[in-house]
């Protein structure tokens, strides 16, 4: 029996012989060319498809037929699906058990639903990821192991523990790498880690439950001023280092609120904030009737955390309170002569949006290449210094977006965090007091800060470099301001940058504290300059002699 080709087939046959010749010729029309193999690519694949009867052999017409007469072809929602028993009949031979395949319908709208739901769950993660910084677990760090020397500091009286710990540091060995710790970053990584070490060793703190809320006992954990607040709920939450036996402990805290003094004291628009001053005094001298603690040391080994403007001010009226204590202030300013550097330490000021989710809206930053704004600045133009930044460079220069408020319709273009997230150097300058929240905020997005105010400490410098991640610019030199940061080469900033994403970690508030946090942080800032003004000599209390 002669077997007739298909017109189809010959169609292709001779078509494929006509493009060999002009391959031999070189005479090849390319676009044609690739046409043509579209077409006959289309072809080849139809052909496949079973439920395509009218482009297969005449042989093969009448079975197709035969075969679709019997069961049709399934559409769903427009899509062609493989008739069922083309399916069973090809999958029967390999697996006797399938004889049917089961029939799955969606309509429109469930098909339309689940996709919909897919989207928003997309549109959730992604959400999730650029609002929160997501911090993942730390390596486990090696252990420390514990010697026979340090075993016995444990027992120590508080005064002999603490000559032991400032030897300590005095003998540590130099650290020359270090897998925890981003050495660029610090001072001295050696001294910062063995004090850190001894603290978590040694260090008793005792909290003075006296004091009625809000002001005592009530942190306020939200706002500017929110540093205070998250320390005093981490500390009272706290079991490593609080003790209830004050005999043990090394310092005492008086855990009170400025912010809820402010709230629950100051009179709205008398301008006078010795009332706040005066309530603190008869609170330290409540203190120094009740418990011996105070008059021990005339409270060279108390402390306190403020972080309000004012904080400062409300030490006046008890002079072993201003001269004495250790105070952990965010206005640490050189010049009102209340904080004293090396016993007094300069306190974060960190804005904290969510308190439930301190870690939400802050961080993931742009990479250096999507960061086009030279300088940035936006606020409120209060102080002696934003005045005079916008008078020389508010709509000067498109490389320096400097502003007052935040104008509307920049901001419907690009937000404020998305201008931080967007330029090489976030302006800092003062307010009306020396400290700033955008310090903090610019090491968040991941832009080196720009600080501008004279006479301030900057935070944790006892032991951080504060010059190896930000540009401290004097308050004189702002009309050169640009001229000093394109001064600034490429390589050195694109160090600093990277340094900034190191010392994030030591700037972020958790609900459960981590090692090397700003908590621990501030903690260790207090211990380590309570270790410098301990006046013990050391000689007198080696445990080795």
């Amino acid at each position: 029996m002669v077997n007739v080709k298909s017109p189809l087939r010959l169609f292709i046959e001779v078509s494929i012989k006509e493009l060999v010749r002009g391959f031999r010729r070189q005479r090849i029309k390319w676009r044609n060319a690739f046409l043509l193999g579209s077409i006959m690519t289309t072809i080849v694949i139809l052909l496949h498809t079973p439920t395509f009867s009218v482009f297969s052999d005449d042989d093969k017409v009448t079975e197709s037929s035969s075969s679709s007469s019997s069961s049709s072809p399934i559409y769903l929602n427009g899509s062609l699906h493989l008739n069922i028993q083309i399916v069973s009949e090809a999958k029967v031979e390999s697996f006797d058990a399938l004889t049917t395949t089961p029939k799955v319908q969606l309509n429109a709208s469930e098909e339309s639903g689940t996709a919909l739901s897919r989207k928003r769950r997309k549109r959730k993660k992604r959400k999730k990821t650029k609002d929160e910084l997501i911090l993942p677990d730390p390596p486990p760090a090696p252990r420390h192991v514990i010697s026979s020397s340090e075993r016995r500091a444990r027992s120590f009286p508080p005064k002999k523990a603490l000559a032991y710990a400032k030897l300590e540091i005095q003998r540590v060995p130099e650290i020359v790498n270090d897998t925890d710790l981003f050495a660029p970053v610090f001072r001295n990584l050696s001294i910062f880690k063995r004090s850190y070490e001894l603290m978590e060793l040694i260090l008793k703190v005792y909290i003075y439950p006296d004091g009625d809320k809000p002001i005592f006992h009530q942190p306020h954990l939200n706002g500017i001023y929110a540093s205070e607040g998250w320390f005093m709920k981490l500390m009272e939450l706290n079991t490593q280092f609080v003790t209830k036996d004050p005999e043990r402990a090394h310092l005492f805290y008086m855990p009170y609120s400025v912010k809820q003094l402010q709230k629950t004291i100051f009179v709205p628009g008398s301008h006078n904030i010795k009332p706040l001053s005066i309530f603190l005094r008869d609170y330290v001298n409540m203190l120094s009737i009740k418990y011996p603690f105070w008059n021990r040391t005339h409270g060279s080994d108390h402390f306190l955390v403020a972080c309000h403007d004012w904080g400062p001010y409300t030490v006046n009226e008890h002079p072993e309170l201003r001269r004495n204590t250790i105070k952990a202030l965010c206005n640490a300013d050189l010049s009102d002569g209340v904080f004293v550097p090396g016993k007094d330490v300069s306190l974060p000021e960190t804005s904290i949006r969510n308190a439930g989710r301190p870690l939400r809206y802050i961080g993931n930053g742009n990479r250096v290449s999507q960061r086009p704004i030279l300088a940035f600045f936006a606020g409120n133009l209060h102080g002696r210094v934003r005045p005079q930044l916008l008078k020389h460079w508010r709509n000067k220069d498109n490389d320096m977006k400097i502003y007052g408020p935040l104008p509307h319709n920049v901001a419907r273009k690009m937000t404020y965090v998305q201008h931080m997230k967007s330029s090489k150097y976030c302006l800092c300058p003062m307010g009306y007091e020396v400290n700033s929240p955008r310090i903090v905020e610019a090491i968040y997005y991941e832009c080196v800060p720009v600080v501008i105010a004279d006479n301030f400490v900057l935070p944790f410098s006892d032991v951080l470099d504060w010059s190896a991640f930000s540009v401290v610019v004097p308050e004189k030199e702002i009309p050169r301001l640009k001229e000093i940061l394109l001064q600034i080469p490429m390589r050195r900033y694109l160090k600093m940058q990277s340094n900034v994403k190191m010392v994030q970690r030591h700037f972020l508030w958790s609900t459960k504290p981590r090692k090397y946090d700003v908590f621990h942080m501030i903690l260790h800032s207090i211990w380590f300059n309570l270790l410098n003004q301990n006046q013990t000599s050391s000689n007198d209390h080696d445990p080795d002699s």
